[in-house]
């Protein structure tokens, strides 16, 4: 299934590591897609931390989508993607999501982690289709409103 979302996509569409350049359309992005945005310094930190998987995609040079995700030793978490609200539905997130399994498995990860809201649905059964499992909840997660966060998890090796 990994890399099952790049097929899906415009040919237009690109995917660069994030640049400091880029980070005020990703804010664009993350203010109109979440309710408990994360900051420009949590974007900032993100660009400079070691073990930081930071993609965005690109059409005709403007920011579409990011994800943000990492590793330690051998686990890999998925900390945040968002896609801009006119540029949803066409497989940018599924692209996404397989570039960093792909790194991830680069990495040695043998398990990759991420939260999702307990009510996105469409989240939810995107990250199934590349295997992901449910793991269990984290009660009231998050904030605004408050909502049961679901752990996932997809086991890579071993």
């Amino acid at each position: 299934m990994v890399g099952e979302g790049l097929t899906h996509i415009s040919k237009d569409i690109v995917f660069e590591d994030m640049v400091t350049a880029d980070i005020p359309a990703v804010l664009e992005i993350e203010r109109a897609s979440f309710t408990t945005p994360w900051s420009e310094t949590s974007f900032f930190n993100e660009l400079k931390k070691p073990g930081s998987f930071v993609k965005v995609a690109k059409k005709d040079g403007k920011v579409v989508g990011y994800v943000c995700g990492g590793w330690i030793i051998d686990e890999g978490h998925i900390l945040d993607i968002a896609i801009h609200p006119e540029y949803r539905r066409l497989g940018i997130a599924s692209a996404l999501v397989s570039l960093i399994i792909e790194r991830l498995k680069e990495e040695g990860c043998r398990f990759i982690f991420l939260e999702v809201r307990a009510s996105n649905d469409y989240a939810k059964k995107m990250y199934e289709k590349f295997g992901f499992e449910v793991l269990g909840t984290r009660k009231n997660y998050y904030v605004s409103p408050a909502e049961d966060a679901v752990i996932m998890v997809l086991k890579l090796r071993g």
